[in-house]
């Protein structure tokens, strides 16, 4: 399963590393495609791939987190 959600950090979270962590964490592969970061936010859009429970047991795990929002993507606006 393949899917991509945006990342807002708050000015808190935005120099953690919140993505390392995910991978550690569980078997799935990062693709960061697209990110702006600045010293009060962050916002990166991430593609995780794996097996279907891997990657939404890591979507509640990210959502799980104090100061990381998460949204899903919809297929199609950051292609390519």
């Amino acid at each position: 399963m393949k899917l991509r959600v945006y990342l807002n950090f708050d000015k808190e979270k935005v120099t953690e590393p919140v993505i390392w962590k995910l991978a550690k964490e569980f078997d799935v592969v990062t693709n960061i495609r697209m990110a702006e970061v600045k010293e009060d936010m962050g916002l990166v859009g991430l593609e995780i791939e794996g097996e279907t429970e891997v990657v939404e047991a890591s979507v509640k795990w990210l959502e799980a987190q104090d100061g990381v929002h998460v949204e899903p993507i919809e297929q199609g606006i950051i292609e390519g």
